[in-house]
């Protein structure tokens, strides 16, 4: 096979913040799971499968963050999912008797009824309700590459005021998963991509070889990278970075004119929890009333006016087809001009949300599985890798002090730190502080001190989640966010005291790590 000019490196983080109700049926939050399965997890392991059974050979890398990986395998949230389909098939049961007179909607009705259907017995039958092994699966048989995150997304340009809350955030999520994948992480998506030059020698301590960072963190560096964003740079403690490709990130993401806003694609905001007859929805919407998506929507985007058109799945099929060979033949006039100036390959990083595939652009996974089609049945100027395929093939990396940068709007931290959520964080640093003393006064604890030890380092994890920060400054769901800080930060101070005080309530701190049971194999003395 010839050598190709360049690589293309498509990376997706997989991440949602931990959420888990044991205490009630009813908290809409974690449908978001619920939502997120169905419309990307199992949607892109079905046609990872198709790919390899085809005997299509891709590479693709995917961050599957220790919050989500704790969530799906939960017993309890693995039942409510099934609940969740049942309660689905169902309502698209349903709706096929009530659109018996409209061909279109029938036929849509139908599709949604398959759908779920599917989707339970892939779950069920085919997957035993684990979808981490499902994904292990492809990561052991060499085309996918699975990285690790931190602990719970906490944010590290804000948390390194006290290194040592960024360490354990690395150390967490290196364990757990090598807990799931039976291997040590090769790379690491910065959380929200914050970078900070402290976060470094902890990374190398823990193993980790690469990170995955924004632009400007690369095209900012010290020294000026000389290839910007088309190869990566090292620090000097060690840590390669792959910064984001502007240009096909655009074409992805864009609003104005990114795929995803195609004319043909199925419209996000139109679904029957808005749109049903309110006492007909009523049992399948929020238990507290408020109207919510239910998944089945009938409506293709058809344009800028509030008269959408139905939606037709072989349509958006045509469309995913067609900006697949724009994408590609994109690509190739990109690695073609590239390559004439550049001594080693050029590499473009494609780093985007796991959940717009599938979940914000519904057509996402359909689109990869074409791409990835095209790229090895075309002729084609590039090959599909991972960022550590990209490292053993060209070690010889230009030393640079990648800048301090996230991916949040403008580039740098206020999405975390703005007048909306500032309030937070004097909170999280003293409990930052607070644990680092619990360590330092207890060490080696056994029993039920060690026992409440371990649960103030989840309960100040769970706090540091940049979810919370995320979500208030964007005005969703702010009440919930505002309750989860408050909670962990809360369930932490108690636990402080009863610690330093010799007078550990056995009830409440068994009924706590009931409801935040994440990270089973934590130990405290990360803090010390």
């Amino acid at each position: 096979m010839k050598e190709k000019k360049g690589y293309v490196s498509f990376v997706l983080h997989a991440h949602l913040p931990f959420i888990h109700h044991p205490e009630s049926d009813d908290y809409l939050e974690e449908s978001w799971l619920y939502e997120a399965i169905s419309e990307t997890y199992i949607p892109l392991l079905t046609n990872f499968q198709k790919l390899v059974e085809e005997g299509v050979h891709f590479r693709i890398t995917m961050s599957m963050t220790p919050p989500l990986l704790s969530m799906l395998d939960n017993k309890l949230l693995q039942k409510k999912y099934i609940n969740y389909l049942k309660q689905l098939i169902e309502l698209s049961e349903k709706e096929i008797e009530r659109t018996a007179n409209d061909e279109r909607l029938n036929r849509l009705s139908h599709y949604y009824f398959d759908r779920y259907s599917n989707d339970l017995h892939l779950f069920k039958d085919v997957y035993n309700c684990n979808l981490i092994e499902a994904f292990k699966h492809f990561q052991d048989i060499g085309v996918l590459e699975i990285i690790t995150c931190g602990a719970t997304h906490g944010y590290f340009p804000i948390l390194y005021v006290n290194e040592k809350t960024v360490k354990a955030q690395i150390a967490v999520g290196v364990q757990t998963y090598e807990r799931y994948f039976g291997r040590k992480p090769r790379g690491i998506w910065l959380p929200e991509c914050g970078y900070v030059p402290e976060a470094d020698k902890y990374l190398r301590e823990f193993g980790i070889e690469y990170i995955i960072t924004e632009s400007h963190g690369i095209l900012y560096a010290d020294p000026t990278p000389i290839y910007g964003t088309f190869a990566p740079i090292v620090s000097p403690e060690g840590v390669v970075a792959f910064g984001r490709d502007m240009e096909s990130s655009r074409q992805v993401w864009s609003s104005i004119n990114g795929y995803p806003g195609d004319y043909n694609y199925r419209e996000f905001y139109r679904d029957i929890g808005y749109d049903a007859d309110y006492e007909y929805i009523k049992p399948y919407i929020a238990h507290n009333g408020v109207r919510v998506h239910t998944g089945i929507k009938y409506y293709r985007i058809t344009g800028d006016t509030d008269f959408k058109d139905y939606y037709n799945p072989r349509w958006a099929m045509d469309s995913a087809e067609k900006q697949a060979g724009h994408f590609f033949d994109s690509r190739n006039a990109q690695i073609n001009h590239l390559s004439q100036y550049m001594d080693t390959p050029p590499i473009i990083l494609c780093p985007y949300d796991a959940e717009l595939y599938g979940h914000w652009w519904y057509e996402g996974p359909y689109w990869l599985y074409v791409l990835f089609k095209k790229i090895y049945y075309d002729d084609c100027n590039f090959e599909l890798v991972t960022p550590s395929d990209y490292i053993d093939r060209y070690p010889n990396i230009q030393v640079s002090s990648p800048c301090r940068s996230s991916w949040g709007a403008n580039g740098y931290s206020e999405v975390w730190l703005n007048p909306s959520n500032d309030y937070v964080h004097r909170h999280l640093h003293v409990a930052g502080d607070r644990m680092c003393e619990l360590a330092w006064l207890y060490p080696n604890s056994t029993g039920l001190k060690r026992d409440a030890l371990n649960q103030c380092a989840r309960e100040l994890l769970l706090a540091q989640s940049s979810d919370w920060l995320f979500i208030i400054t964007n005005g969703t769901m702010v009440d919930y966010a505002k309750k989860r800080i408050k909670d962990h930060i809360g369930r932490f101070t108690k636990l402080y005291y009863q610690i330093k005080e010799d007078s550990i309530d056995e009830e409440f701190l068994n009924s706590i790590s009931e409801k935040d049971c994440v990270f089973p194999d934590i130990d405290y003395m990360i803090y010390h």
